[in-house]
């Protein structure tokens, strides 16, 4: 099973070693990661085991996160396969696809009705439920739960489905996009380059063979050398980028993005944000609750010659985006349309990158919200698309 679960590292294009792969076995010999009570070893151990001994840097996490989950989905125990996996309050059990009739029948609520409701449920409910339209449950039509349909309901756990949700109820750690992502075509980069401002400044370290040849037959035969400044990309470049959630699904090509902006622009700051941009963004998802730098001070920090990018597939309820606590983590004070303005209103040359097909944008009322604040300023996250942006982006 380890030699296979090592070709699958190694196939998704980790660093491994047959040396690692060696030491990780000795360490599973010398019970590193020793038995619970009952015998087995947790999932969790190894885990934690295989990625200190496998990898080697950070930037290499998620890969190996993403190729870990892929190979040990629906495995809970390493040494005991045949033990019962306990079942989770609210691990989903019950898959259902309604008709179009069904959800038609579905009451939304208000943003008010809703959390009132929510509250009265977790007073009022002792047992697990599954499969109705009430209680907070699985795979049922309550706004209440995960696994079901409700057109504007809480997920409380477990994974999104239709994408509806106005609130999540779940602690999830994001990752950092690597930058060192292999491009599958050099045309992102051809199109970022439409954007490219080249200027020659700083100290005079490259010789200006032009110019040399010119003094020295003006000065008689008698060498006379030039230097200037080296030619350096001289366009600023903020990037702010959505990240977990429904953006797990443009990763890979988000990652193509960011490892190209990262090569052709070396005037490049970067931020991250979940859905909609609000009062706060941050540099690293593993410390994105502790190391928070505010919106404002970013509106302060950078002047307005920066290009200002969005990537973000603006796919998330309308109420994240133009109401007050809306977020699906925290009780933000002032709606993400209030902050998406001042952006804009700060860094007149600005773009919003979305990964998202263009031919369902017109399905997502939240991408319409979108477009409408970012004056139609909405690119998909394809060649044309790009080219598009960059061209208005160098205007």
């Amino acid at each position: 099973m380890l030699i296979d679960f090592f070709y699958t590292l190694r196939s998704a294009k980790l660093p491994v070693s047959v040396k690692e792969y060696m030491m990780l076995l000795e360490a599973l010999q010398a019970d590193v990661v020793g038995p619970n009570s009952d015998g087995a070893h947790s999932l969790d151990d190894f885990y934690y085991l295989s990625r200190t001994t496998l990898v080697k840097d950070e930037k290499h996490y998620d890969k190996f996160d993403r190729a870990f989950a892929a190979y040990f989905k629906g495995v809970e125990m390493l040494a005991d396969f045949t033990k019962e996996v306990p079942l989770d309050w609210l691990r989903k059990t019950l898959e259902r696809e309604f008709t179009a009739e069904e959800k038609a029948k579905i009451e939304k609520m208000g943003w008010d009705e809703l959390m009132e409701t929510l509250k009265k449920r977790f007073e009022e409910q002792k047992e697990r439920h599954e499969g109705g339209n009430k209680w907070i449950g699985t795979g049922g039509t309550s706004p209440f739960g995960h696994g079901g349909y409700n057109p504007q309901g809480i997920r409380i756990g477990g994974a999104g489905k239709n994408k509806s949700a106005v609130k999540v109820w779940d602690q999830r750690a994001y990752k950092d996009y690597d930058d060192s992502q292999e491009l599958g075509t050099r045309n992102i980069k051809m199109a970022l380059r439409k954007l490219r401002k080249f200027a020659r400044e700083g100290h005079e370290d490259e010789l200006d063979l032009d110019e040399t040849i010119s003094k020295t037959a003006a000065n008689a035969g008698y060498l006379d050398i030039k230097m200037r400044p080296e030619r350096h990309n001289n366009v600023k470049v903020l990037l702010l980028m959505d990240v977990g959630g429904t953006m797990d699904e443009h990763v890979q090509r988000v990652e193509e993005l960011f490892s190209a902006v990262k090569t052709e622009f070396k005037h490049l700051e970067f931020y991250y944000f979940h859905n909609c941009v609000y009062d706060f963004m941050w540099k690293n998802n593993k410390r994105r609750f502790s190391e928070k730098f505010a919106t404002w001070d970013i509106l302060r920090k950078y002047n307005k010659d920066y290009k200002l990018i969005f990537v973000g597939d603006a796919t998330m309820s309308p109420y994240e985006i133009l109401q007050p606590g809306g977020s699906v983590e925290y009780n933000n004070e002032e709606a993400g349309a209030e902050w998406i303005q001042r952006l804009t209103h700060a860094f007149p040359k600005f773009a919003w990158i979305n990964p998202e097909p263009q031919g369902v944008w017109q399905y997502r009322q939240s991408i319409a919200v979108m477009q409408q604040l970012v004056s139609n300023r909405m690119f998909p996250l394809t060649l044309k698309g790009l080219d598009e942006a960059m061209r208005l982006l160098s205007k």
